[in-house]
């Protein structure tokens, strides 16, 4: 017999608020995180916007000679761990260490690490590199530095799948407290790649915005859409079996119903054109939680606001949902924040969390007209206030992974 999980604690640095709290407030008010790119000079660059995250202070939650070590993808994991383990009351002096664990990925790690180190190779020749290039590089040191930084002994693990990394860390988190290999796990995403690379590469690719009006910027389903606009940032929950979090008298915010996760094995950048990939992983999560498709009420959807992945995963709602698919309300929170890459599924998971928590759906910014093919319920306008008892998150990621969450209210 399989564990239930539960969420017991959320934290989230985003370009429109450090907290849980600002962030969704930011939602709920439409606030958009767009504009120009401040980290570096963008005359050359065909994409000048994206959402960056502002005063972030590393200092605010760690010691400042551990902060020097992390580059921002680490420092971003461990403040929103750091949020969501407060938030959450768990005392871990009074845990098996062993038992908890922490499942934080992020797509990149730290392209600026390598960005400067490379030039410093050039310049300056190979014995002057970092010493620390690698260990502040790799993407797994932010699930190991806060691993290290909480005394967190348990299973550690950075899923990387791109743009799916933050939901199939929440959905591999879920099933290591299911199996009983955990008790609480710490999971989520994390990301900080608007460097010169970073946007030079997605650009090449065409998949950014080259709008610079940051409300026509991302649109997710808007016949305009033109591509995402790079955010960045961070977001942690914290999971615990339901046993585990009853026993301590915990907060409980909602439950972890399914996981569903499959491949398209179709292309490196493209979702598959009928939308089956990611279909089956809705049909596998809602399958995995014991409901039937009419249960849902809510999809935050991937919705990047390219061409190719808003009408594909249009195409995989209602593949998923069949007729349900027109009673559903359906958002994409890359419309107010951009596109967080790894931990995009991270943030938008606590956006379901807080939509079952207070009965409402945000409305999908810079929305106008919907594109060809988009006609679903995508929350034009305004947010809607109603009761959602049952919320599925979609990541899908290049290379072809895709990863759904249902998250459901919790009931005793």
């Amino acid at each position: 017999m399989s564990r239930r999980v539960v969420v017991t604690g959320m934290g989230a640095i985003t370009p429109i608020g450090n907290s849980v709290e600002s962030f969704w407030n930011g939602l709920k008010e439409k606030k958009v995180g767009f504009g120009p790119i401040s980290y570096f000079d963008t005359t050359d660059y065909k994409a000048k916007l994206a959402a960056e995250v502002k005063g972030f202070n590393a200092k605010d939650y760690m010691d400042p000679k551990a902060a020097r070590r992390m580059e921002m993808f680490s420092q971003y994991a461990v403040a929103a761990a750091k949020q969501a383990l407060e938030d959450s009351g768990l005392d871990l002096s009074k845990e098996d260490p062993f038992m908890v664990g922490v499942s934080i990925g992020s797509g990149i790690g730290s392209m600026q690490a390598f960005e400067k180190n490379y030039k410093i190779l050039l310049e300056k020749g190979p014995n002057r590199v970092n010493p620390l290039l690698v260990p502040m590089m790799i993407s797994n040191m932010a699930a190991g530095n806060v691993s290290i930084q909480f005394g967190l002994k348990g299973k550690n693990i950075n899923v990387v799948t791109a743009c799916a990394t933050g939901t199939h860390s929440i959905g591999e988190a879920y099933r290591t407290i299911q199996y009983g290999d955990a008790d609480v796990m710490l999971a989520g995403g994390t990301e900080a790649s608007i460097c010169p690379i970073g946007v030079a590469g997605f650009s090449a690719l065409t998949a950014l915005s080259t709008s610079d009006d940051p409300l026509h910027a991302s649109r997710p389903f808007d016949e305009n859409r033109d591509g995402f606009v790079m955010g960045e940032g961070s977001g942690v929950v914290v999971l615990e079996s339901l046993e585990h979090a009853l026993a301590r008298g915990a907060k409980i915010y909602a439950e972890v119903g399914g996981y569903g996760a499959t491949s398209d094995a179709y292309h490196i950048t493209s979702p598959a054109e009928d939308g089956s990939g990611a279909a089956r992983a809705m049909v596998n999560a809602i399958k995995d939680a014991g409901l039937k498709s009419e249960d849902v009420d809510y999809v935050n959807a991937h919705g990047t606001s390219t061409h190719h992945n808003d009408l594909f995963e249009t195409k995989a709602i209602k593949l998923a949902l069949g007729d349900h698919a027109y009673k559903v309300k359906v958002n994409s929170t890359k419309s107010m924040i951009g596109h967080l890459l790894g931990a995009a599924g991270g943030v938008e998971f606590i956006v379901c969390v807080k939509s079952i928590e207070d009965g409402f759906v945000h409305a999908t910014a810079g929305l106008e007209k919907e594109g060809e093919g988009c006609d679903l319920d995508y929350t034009k306008g305004e947010g809607v206030s109603m009761n959602v008892n049952c919320a599925l998150s979609n990541s899908l990621g290049f290379g072809g992974h895709n990863a759904t969450i249902l998250v459901k209210k919790y009931q005793g």
